[in-house]
């Protein structure tokens, strides 16, 4: 049925399974819907809901500690893997690689230049390097192995550098707010004037938005300086 997913949980080589609604699940994972039971499609637990084989009660208590079935069903719903239909395994693996896209763009650059990929050189890099995102993992935990692939079609290097960032006075506090947001300010002088004179440690690739950023609210009266 279209409108039914399995979600599966092991534990300690016991299996079990429950029968979910597809969306209402996915938005339950992430958080989106707290009601589970508009979620489940009953509270009936499975070892094989193919077969339609259910535990006993006795290896309900030995694996969740309660018999209760709509506790056991959230712990399974938390816990489990949920099998996605392939609309949601799409939109998910898509959302995931915008995601990954701008962190490498914002975290490496190119060795070379010193300054980021545009993220359609990324994409196309993973398209070429048949990278494979996982939809229901984090960034931070594939990230490395994604760039470990990247690595051999783009050039990536992640490092930071030191910017000496002069700003005029009448801009001086509104881009001090955004200098301690963007980046890591190493050190930091008012001048008798009222203007700023400060060191300021970014991501590399994180420059030209830090330029442009500086740019607007000082219409382009501030210095920036790569010293490091």
């Amino acid at each position: 049925m279209a409108d039914v997913t399995v979600v599966r949980y092991s534990y300690e080589g016991e299996k079990f399974e429950i029968l979910v609604k597809p969306d209402p699940a996915l938005d339950y994972k992430l958080g989106k819907k707290k009601d589970i039971s508009a979620v489940l499609v009953s509270d009936d637990i499975y070892t094989d809901s193919g077969k339609g084989t259910k535990p006993s009660s006795e290896k309900l208590l030995k694996s969740f500690k309660t018999d209760d079935q709509t506790e056991i069903a959230q712990i399974i719903l938390q816990k489990g893997d949920l099998n996605l239909t392939t609309d949601q395994r799409r939109k998910m693996i898509d959302d995931k690689k915008k995601q990954i896209v701008v962190f490498i763009a914002k975290t490496y650059v190119d060795p070379k230049t010193h300054l980021p990929h545009p993220p359609l050189r990324i994409e196309q890099a993973m398209k070429d390097g048949r990278v494979s995102v996982d939809p229901q993992k984090n960034v931070d935990e594939q990230i490395k192995d994604i760039v470990d692939k990247l690595r051999s079609i783009i050039p990536l290097k992640s490092e930071n550098l030191q910017l000496e960032i002069v700003v005029p006075a009448q801009y001086a506090s509104q881009s001090y707010a955004v200098l301690k947001s963007v980046g890591s300010l190493k050190k930091e002088e008012w001048q008798n004037n009222g203007s700023l004179k400060a060191i300021l440690e970014i991501p590399a690739a994180a420059r030209p938005n830090v330029i442009d950023r500086l740019g607007s609210i000082t219409k382009g009266s501030a210095s920036v300086e790569v010293i490091q």
